[in-house]
């Protein structure tokens, strides 16, 4: 079901507020869903009357949208909001929101509702859509909510957002999962596939082009699953086709594909394109078809393996990143080998790593995990050093070749440089100056360090 965001309650709010100058912040966990969710939110309080701030001690909204992928993060909400409990004793307008896929979880709700009674509003994954009414009725009648809602099949459109970068904008395609790996909370709290329709986000990024964006980010928990529950039957691939077609929009990118779902036809769009960018997350999560039955993957060590050279095969200098679990219940030595081997092979520019974290509420977690923590540990810094060394060499292939780079500013760390990222998604700085910001640029890469590449523009 396709539903309008409606503007009511931000209107309301923006009555009440009147000359009051409220101030909030959000604090973002987790992935890119996550970070264009807290987008949303911000383009929700901005259209109600707040504004921005750097600065949570003097925010009149503070604004958690959480992640339950691991643990650490649960630990990292509980400290926040335990910090924040004597400033809601003594000052007045100042709300606590949680709000994302943490929330949603049952657990999480009755331990916060017990130990953290100051919090003002909880929203689950698909309650975005009521942010404004129960804003609205925490401000004007003190009322407190702290609730989820049952993941439904509903798709809202036209929710206000606002992007901190002016050349550069994600634009989520798909919601929920329906893989079900067995490590992986994330179906379970943000519900099954539910794709936009084609029309919907071609206009979002027709409308983003005019504003003056150079790049597009196309995300979902499973992007190149894009379609497979519409009517009107299309897939990713045709969706990046039309896209390529949009002036204005010079560079795409997207994140992430299941390497299940990764058909020719979508190899060979990329293949053919002149805007989508030579970089693939393509998420292995271990290089063991053992392994990868356990964690309900869908491929074999073999399959992943002949994914990537069909893809290094058709699509020239490409680049790939990916994600991979250590230490999964049943990991043997001999199970972690087949995982460098991987590593060896398809030679990352990127890997996310992580030690296994169990998750309540998931199929793994009632499997027998008896490898000690320590030698997880150990594992991740063998893959950690070899991932180094890889791209070490990775760099070095590519001095001397030039890339197109939208030129994002300034560089963060060296006020004389310029920053922006290659086709291939590495950060490049350069000379340049203010009048190049926000353009694209060629640049030829003159030297490689481990995590950034210097060049000049050509």
């Amino acid at each position: 079901m396709r539903l309008k965001f409606k503007n009511d309650y931000s209107e309301k709010l923006r009555n009440i507020l009147g000359d009051k100058k409220l101030t909030y912040i959000i604090d973002t966990m987790g992935c890119q869903m996550n970070e264009n969710d807290s987008l949303k939110y911000m383009g929700i309080l901005e259209d109600a009357g707040f504004s921005k701030t750097s600065d949570e001690k003097s925010a009149n909204l503070i604004l958690f949208n959480t992640c339950c992928v691991r643990e650490n993060a649960e630990n990292t909400l509980f400290g926040r909001l335990g910090k924040l409990k004597i400033r809601k004793q003594k000052e007045k307008n100042v709300y606590i929101v949680v709000v994302g896929c943490m929330s949603q979880q049952k657990h999480i709700l009755d331990k916060i509702k017990k130990s953290y009674p100051f919090v003002d509003i909880i929203l689950g994954t698909n309650s975005m859509y009521s942010f404004p009414q129960k804003l609205y009725e925490r401000i004007v009648n003190n009322e407190k909510y702290k609730s989820f809602n049952e993941i439904d099949l509903d798709v809202i459109e036209e929710i206000p957002i606002v992007y901190d970068d002016k050349y550069k904008a994600s634009v989520s395609i798909i919601y929920g999962c329906n893989n079900y790996c067995t490590y992986c909370i994330v179906p379970y709290v943000r519900g099954k596939e539910r794709s936009r329709k084609l029309e919907d986000i071609l206009e979002d990024v027709k409308t983003l082009a005019k504003k003056g964006y150079k790049e597009i980010m196309y995300i979902g928990q499973n992007v190149n699953s894009y379609g497979k529950d519409l009517e009107v039957k299309t897939n990713f691939a045709e969706l990046l086709r039309e896209t390529e077609k949009i002036e204005g929009i010079e560079i795409i990118r997207f994140i992430s594909p299941h390497p299940k779902d990764f058909t020719d036809e979508l190899i060979d769009t990329i293949a053919n394109s002149r805007k989508i960018a030579r970089q693939i997350h393509l998420p292995l999560q271990s290089g063991s078809t053992k392994i990868l039955k356990l964690m309900n993957r869908k491929y074999t060590k073999e399959e992943y393996l002949n994914l990537a050279a069909r893809i290094s095969q058709r699509v020239k200098g490409v680049s790939f990143s990916t994600d991979i679990i250590v230490g999964f219940p049943g990991e043997t030595d001999e199970d972690f080998e087949d995982t460098i081997d991987v590593v060896k092979k398809v030679k990352y520019d990127q890997i996310y790593m992580y030690i296994y974290s169990k998750r309540v509420g998931t199929a793994a977690e009632k499997l027998e995990d008896n490898t000690p923590y320590s030698k997880k540990v150990e594992r991740l810094e063998t893959l950690k050093k070899l991932n180094e060394n890889i791209v070490g060499e990775n760099n070095k292939l590519i001095v001397g070749k030039t890339f197109k780079v939208l030129v994002e500013g300034k560089s963060k760390t060296n006020e004389e440089l310029y920053t922006g990222r290659t086709d291939t998604n590495k950060i490049v700085v350069f000379i340049a100056n203010d009048e190049f910001t926000g353009k694209i640029v060629s640049v030829k890469i003159t030297s490689e360090h481990l995590w950034f590449l210097k060049g000049e523009i050509i």
